[in-house]
């Protein structure tokens, strides 16, 4: 259901804001893609949100996460939640135009630790994909592709694949746009570049 703030914003627009899958390799270009565009199209910290995933489980994850929130320092507002991403997405302020998620694959991870292998698919997922269907700000998710590699040798890894696969699938239908990005150079396979 569509708050009143996102039907006022929907009504001042005459739009309903995009909402953009961005996916590829570890190391593909993803997430600069991502925070790049979302630099480019507003001028002001406050119209720029940033959710991140991630955990610190260990000192490699702990240095990354601080790495990361150097780099956006200053830039965005930013947000860290590990499962619940529906409603982080929902409590964005107002003022927020567009959001970068990083990323999905790191937050289903997330889920598989704290809850295990789902039958099915996650609850989260299910209100992550009602809060895509009517978006308060302009989207842009940041996923891996896990499917392009060996067949994991164990069942959770499998599991994992499997359940990110069809992850990434349900949001490519819902998208406006999916850009795939390999080396650094963006391919638009719904959409047009953003």
């Amino acid at each position: 259901m569509e708050s009143v703030e996102q039907a006022s914003r929907s009504a001042r627009t005459g739009i309903k804001p995009r909402v953009s899958l961005i996916i590829g390799g570890g190391r593909s270009g993803k997430s600069s893609y991502a925070q790049q565009y979302a630099l480019g199209i507003v001028d002001a910290q406050q119209k720029r949100a940033y959710i991140a995933t991630a955990e610190p489980m260990d000192e490699e994850m702990k240095a990354r996460i601080k790495a990361h929130q150097d780099d956006r320092a200053g830039r965005f507002l930013t947000r860290e939640e590990p499962l619940q991403l529906a409603q982080a997405i929902e409590a964005l302020p107002a003022s927020v135009e567009v959001c970068v998620i990083d990323c999905l694959t790191v937050w289903l991870g997330n889920l598989f630790y704290h809850a295990g292998i789902p039958n099915g698919r996650f609850a989260e997922q299910s209100a992550l994909y009602a809060v895509l269907e009517h978006p308060p700000c302009e989207l842009l998710l940041v996923t891996n592709e896990t499917g392009l590699g060996l067949i994991p040798a164990d069942a959770q890894s499998r599991a994992f694949r499997d359940v990110a696969g069809w992850m990434n699938q349900d949001i490519a239908r819902i998208a406006d746009t999916v850009i795939l990005l390999v080396a650094g150079l963006p391919l638009a396979l719904k959409g047009s570049l953003l």
